[in-house]
């Protein structure tokens, strides 16, 4: 089973020990482009499944580097608050585990799936990854000023 990086993550919560989606791997380090290896634009209406596998995967590698710039700011501005950082981190832990597991139960059977189980997976792991950068930006930007539910979310001052 090949992983998708999570690199910043996996540093931030390393004791976790969390796995991740099964998904092509890009070399570490690479950047994420809008082409295949062989040069091929992820949108051309030529491409191989590879190819579409692929971008996919780098799509989804985008948005974890995304994901793990959000995370980590939050840890920046919360960095006195210990037990906001302990609650935090718990939850992105389960975050995680939830990840992994939607995804199993999306695709239980990865032999069903064919050559297109690691695009579909790539897809499912960044549009899950996409929501949770939605959530975490709560932390960044604030919600609007009176939230009485507003939590440890910061007040905006919209």
């Amino acid at each position: 089973m090949r992983m998708l990086p999570s690199l910043l993550l996996v540093c931030a919560l390393a004791p976790v020990g969390a796995t991740y989606a099964q998904a092509p791997k890009a070399a570490v380090g690479a950047v994420a482009s809008p082409h295949t290896s062989d040069g091929m634009a992820c949108d051309s209406p030529n491409q191989s499944q590879a190819g579409l596998n692929q971008c996919a995967s780098n799509s989804a590698q985008r948005a974890d580097a995304e994901l793990n710039r959000i995370y980590a700011k939050v840890l920046a501005l919360n960095a006195q608050d210990t037990v906001f950082l302990e609650r935090f981190k718990a939850a992105q832990r389960a975050w995680l585990v939830f990840r992994d597991a939607q995804i199993a139960a999306r695709y239980p059977s990865p032999d069903d799936y064919g050559s297109v189980l690691p695009m579909c997976q790539s897809g499912e792991y960044e549009q899950l990854t996409l929501d949770r950068i939605k959530q975490l930006k709560a932390w960044v930007g604030g919600v609007e000023e009176g939230d009485v539910c507003a939590g440890s979310y910061p007040m905006s001052g919209r």
